[in-house]
Parts: structure tokens; sequence; C-alpha cells
């Protein structure tokens, strides 16, 4: 595994891989901190790709002004040792300075699929990622790009970014990891206290009640859905709900109605942003229409 910390050093060791024949480039791009899900990303990478570049960059322009930057949790010898162990070919990790060297007054902005969910609550943030994911993806210039469902909002504005633009990488989703008490796996996790932790399994618990009742045809509407979400969730006393949603997915657009929604295209997602006292999780379930229909 090679480490690097340069654009220039970047582009040479892509370049070197690609044209040694090693079949195509995956990227994983992180900020660190990594756990298991991170590394069933590089394991899905190494199953698609010869080679497999991971980045570690904490990216600044991606977080609020009150929000967790410099907190953020750091571990770059845990990450190095994970990252060899799961296969990583390349790591790049860039100090602030080689990713922006100068003011930047270019930014990536996909409008719609950032007005909502997180993009609601956190404006801007997404014109961070798509950014700096554009820059890793000129640096790299990569066949496939592997990227958790967790953040499955991050997934569908990177597909519509990759697809507006052109450009010539595949954005490969790959399913949320969970701990074995149902609890997905953040690197935010770290900043729960132990009661907040066992408080934030109401997450996970919510969605697979929702989901239950619409399989079940207990709920009739969405509307029932989000209160049935939002009457889990503040069923646990520290949770504080940013929100509870609905929506069509990848598009990301409002669903109103009664099940079963057969002409809904695409599939539908149960989004869920909810703070544990200084620690905001998201968390999101994926099913299709047809699969309720089925049911009902």
């Amino acid at each position: 595994m090679r480490v690097v910390r340069t654009v220039e050093q970047l582009r040479e060791a892509a370049l070197f891989m690609r044209g040694a024949g090693q079949g195509p480039v995956g990227l994983v791009p992180t900020m660190g901190y990594l756990h298991d899900g991170h590394a069933s990303l590089l394991r899905r990478a190494g199953e698609i790709c010869g080679t497999v570049v991971m980045s570690i960059f904490v990216n600044p322009i991606q977080f609020g002004p009150n929000e967790d930057y410099e907190a953020y949790p750091r571990d770059e010898r845990r990450d190095l040792e994970l990252a060899e162990r799961e296969g990583a070919d390349i790591v790049f990790i860039p100090a602030v300075e080689e990713m922006y060297p100068r003011e930047i007054r270019s930014k990536i902005v996909v409008s719609s699929l950032t007005t909502r969910l997180c993009g609601a609550s956190r404006p801007g943030h997404f014109d961070g990622v798509t950014t700096v994911v554009a820059k890793l993806f000129n640096m790299v210039q990569p066949d496939y790009a592997f990227f958790g469902l967790k953040d499955a909002q991050q997934v569908a504005v990177l597909r519509q970014m990759v697809d507006d633009l052109n450009m010539n990488v595949k954005i490969v989703p790959c399913p949320i990891v969970r701990e074995a008490d149902g609890l997905a796996l953040s690197s935010r996790n770290v900043y729960l206290s132990a009661e907040e932790r066992q408080q934030a399994l109401v997450l996970s618990r919510s969605l697979r009640e929702a989901h239950s009742a619409v399989e079940e045809g207990r709920v009739a509407t969405t509307d029932e859905v989000r209160e049935l979400l939002k009457s889990v969730i503040s069923s646990s006393p520290l949770a504080d709900i940013d929100y509870a949603e609905i929506l069509t997915f990848p598009q990301l657009e409002s669903l109103e109605g009664n099940f079963p929604l057969v002409e809904t295209e695409g599939e539908i997602i149960m989004a869920l942003a909810v703070r544990f006292g200084r620690t905001r999780l998201i968390d999101n379930i994926i099913f299709t229409p047809k699969e309720v229909a089925a049911l009902v």
C-alpha cells in the first residue's frame, strides 16, 4: 500500500497503476476515522477493481460554521492499518492547504435534491461534498466510486452530478453496515454517551416498525408513516428529531398518497435525522413500491 499526500503524487500513482494494466480503478472517498462500514466499501471496490484508491480528508467546506469540523474524530495510524488490511492500494491523505491552496471560487451546486432532508438543515453542505468529490474524480480519474447508503441523499446527489456533467465514473452505492443491535455505523457514534447510544437504537427500530406497518397494511397513507416514525422516535427522551420523511428515491421528491404506491417511479426511502445531545445521526431504509403492492 502506498500513502501519498500531494495531488501530484496521487495523479502519478493512479496513472502508474492504470498503465500497469491492473484493471479498473476504484475510489473510496472518506473523512477518516474508519470503521467496518468503510471496510465494506474497500472490500466491494476490491471485488470490482484492480486498483483501489482511498482518500482520507476531513473536508472543511462541507461543514457549517457551528458544526463539528475541528472536533471531528481523526486517527491516521488506525485508518492506515484498516486500509491496508482491507486491500487499499493507494491512500491519499492531503492537508487542507493541498486541497485548497487558495480561496476556492468555483463550486458544484446540485439543485433540488439538496433542498430537502440534510440539505434543509445544513445549507451549503452538499455544495462542499460535490465540490470535493469532483476534485477527487479529476485527480484520480476512477472508473468506479463507492459510497455507503447510510447517507442515501449524498448518493442521490452525486449520481445526479455525474449524470448531469457526463463524468466518466460509475457511482456504486453500498449497503448500510450496522452493529449487532441495529445501530448504523458512523464515525460520529464515538460522540455518544452510553445512555445516548442506547437510546439511538430507536432510529433503526422506528424504520423497521414503519416498514413492517407498510408491508402489513397497518398504515394507509404516507402521512401516517411520518407520524409513526416520529411517534416511535419520540419514545426516547433524549431524541431531538430533525426530520422523519418518506420520499421517492433517488429523486427525493415529496411522496403523498395511499399505499400501495405502485405508480411511483424508482424506489421509496424512509429517512431520519435525529440528535442525541450534540450528536446528529442519520439512518434510512429503501424499498420498492412493487414490494409493498405484492404484500398489501
